[in-house]
């Protein structure tokens, strides 16, 4: 098919029947009220957008408290920690104090390296055991301060799937 070939047939008539060629022509074309077609479809996604937008407030709202909650825990659980980092360092001072006090007192070599023996196995034992329950403090504060955000996280991902 060619161009050339191509008519296109109208229902236009002339304003006037001018008769030198400078005719205007008035087209019969459907009127198309585009606000009335649209305007539906703009109030629906005006209305889906705004649901949006509360949905996204209200799971920022969420995940905020959920993050406040985890601070505030771990403010809390490092404190124990640092408290119990406190504890064990006043232990270890009084035992080493009393070693000293107790070399001091010692008469003979074999007194020494009897102290000492018994100072390093002591001090051994505290040790592991402070390691230990460091350890379950350390724990704890991380599960505790990641616990609120894993439970929020889960909420948010779970509603919006």
């Amino acid at each position: 098919m060619n161009d050339a070939n191509v008519k296109a047939e109208t229902n236009a008539a002339p304003l006037s029947g001018a008769p030198n060629g400078s005719a205007k022509f008035k087209f019969d074309i459907p009127f198309f009220n585009i606000q009335a077609m649209f305007g539906d479809l703009a109030e629906q996604g005006a209305t889906r957008a705004k649901a949006n937008f509360e949905q996204m407030k209200a799971t920022s709202n969420e995940i905020t408290e959920a993050l406040c909650d985890a601070c505030s825990t771990n403010a809390k659980r490092t404190a124990d920690y640092g408290t119990k980092l406190i504890e064990i360092s006043n232990t270890n001072t009084a035992s080493t104090l009393e070693f000293l006090s107790q070399l001091a007192d010692a008469r003979s070599f074999s007194d020494l390296v009897n102290l000492s023996a018994t100072h390093g196995r002591n001090t051994f034992e505290a040790a592991s055991s402070q390691n230990r329950e460091l350890w379950v403090l350390a724990q704890k504060v991380a599960t505790e301060t990641a616990e609120p955000i894993k439970k929020s996280l889960n909420r948010v991902l779970h509603r919006a799937a």
